[in-house]
C-alpha cells in the first residue's frame, strides 16, 4: 500500500477527532460576523474556497478565498486563515509576516515544528492529520472539517458517507476514462477543483473542473466517450442527460460532498495504478514549495 493509500482511508477516524477538537480552538478561528480571507497554495487553495463559500452561506460575514500569492494587500481584513500542512510553504509565510500587527493570523498546519508557528498570531495543529506523501488528501479534508465543525455544519453523516466511498467499488468503467471533468455548485466548486488537482498529481490525468451551470457553456464541447464527468452535490436540472447524451460517464453525487472527494481520491490512485505510476511520487512534485531567492530569479 502507497503512503497516499493509506493516509487516504484514514479519512472517517480524522474527521471524527478533527470535530471533536474543534471546540478548542474556537478562539482561534473567525466569529460570526468578522470580515475573513481565507488562503492557501495547491490544495489549500481549494480547501479555501469550499471554507469561504461555507462560512458566508452560513450568514457568519463576507468570506473571501485567494491563493496566498495573489493576497490583495490594500483590502482590509478581520482576520486571516492560512492552510499550510508543511507550515513551510513561502508564499503563506511572506503573507503572514506581512500582516503581522496589521490583521489578526491563524493558520491550520500539521507540523508544529516549523516557522508558521512564529509567523502567525494563532496556530490550530493537526499533527494527527499529517502525511508522508506529496499527495495531500487527509489534512486537506481534515482542516475543512475542523472549519465545517467550528460553523455548526459537520455531522456524522459526513463520517459515515466517508466510510462508504471508502468500503464501495467504483462505478464501472471509470477507470478506464481517458478524460475527467468534476462539477460544484456553491461550496463544492472548491472541492471539484480538489478532485481534478488529485488525477493530475497522482495519474497525470486529463482533468478540469467547472461550477456546474458553466459546463454548458464551453465545456461539454468536448465530452464525448470515454470522458468521465462526475457530480459535487445536486445536479443543475437536465445537465445529467445532457452529459449522456454526449456519451459520457455521468457519475452523481449522492454522497455528502466531502466524501465524494474521498471517492475521487481512490479514483486517481486507482488510475495511477492502472497506468503504473507511483501517486507517492508525482511527478516535478515536492511536499512543500519553498521559494529560495536564487529560485526567484529568472
Amino acid at each position: 500500500m502507497t503512503y497516499v493509500e493509506d493516509e487516504l482511508t484514514s479519512q472517517p477516524e480524522c474527521w471524527t477527532r478533527a470535530a471533536e477538537e474543534a471546540a478548542r480552538h474556537a478562539a482561534a478561528l473567525p466569529a460570526a460576523g468578522e470580515r475573513v480571507a481565507v488562503v492557501g497554495c495547491g490544495t489549500s487553495y481549494f480547501m479555501a474556497q469550499s471554507i469561504a463559500a461555507l462560512r458566508e452561506d452560513a450568514g457568519q460575514g463576507e468570506t473571501d478565498a485567494f491563493a496566498a500569492s495573489e493576497f490583495p494587500q490594500g483590502r482590509a481584513y478581520d482576520r486571516i486563515v492560512a492552510l499550510t500542512r508543511s507550515g513551510t510553504t513561502t508564499e503563506v509565510l511572506d503573507l503572514l509576516r506581512a500582516a503581522r500587527g496589521r490583521t489578526r493570523t491563524v493558520a491550520l498546519t500539521a507540523d508544529p515544528a516549523t516557522p508558521v508557528m512564529d509567523a502567525a498570531d494563532d496556530v490550530v495543529v493537526l499533527d494527527f492529520a499529517d502525511e508522508r506523501s506529496v499527495v495531500q488528501t487527509r489534512f486537506a479534508t481534515t482542516a475543512l472539517t475542523v472549519l465545517r465543525a467550528h460553523l455548526g455544519l459537520h455531522t456524522e453523516a459526513a463520517v459515515a458517507d466517508a466510510r462508504t466511498a471508502l468500503a464501495d467499488p467504483l462505478p464501472a468503467g471509470l477507470v478506464e476514462c481517458t478524460q475527467f471533468a468534476f462539477l460544484g455548485r456553491g461550496w463544492t466548486v472548491g472541492l471539484a477543483n480538489e478532485a481534478a488537482l488529485k488525477m493530475r498529481e497522482a495519474s497525470l490525468s486529463w482533468t478540469e473542473a467547472y461550477p456546474a451551470m458553466e459546463y454548458r457553456h464551453g465545456p461539454i464541447s468536448v465530452t464525448t466517450a470515454g470522458t468521465a464527468t462526475w457530480m459535487f452535490g445536486e445536479a443543475p436540472e437536465g445537465l445529467a442527460e445532457q452529459v449522456g447524451a454526449t456519451g459520457a460517464l455521468w457519475v452523481p453525487g449522492g454522497l455528502d460532498p466531502l466524501a465524494e472527494l474521498v471517492r475521487a481520491q481512490r479514483l486517481a490512485v486507482a488510475v495511477a495504478a492502472a497506468r503504473g505510476l507511483d501517486p507517492d511520487r508525482p511527478r516535478h512534485l515536492t511536499r512543500s514549495v519553498i521559494l529560495t531567492p536564487d529560485a526567484l530569479t529568472p
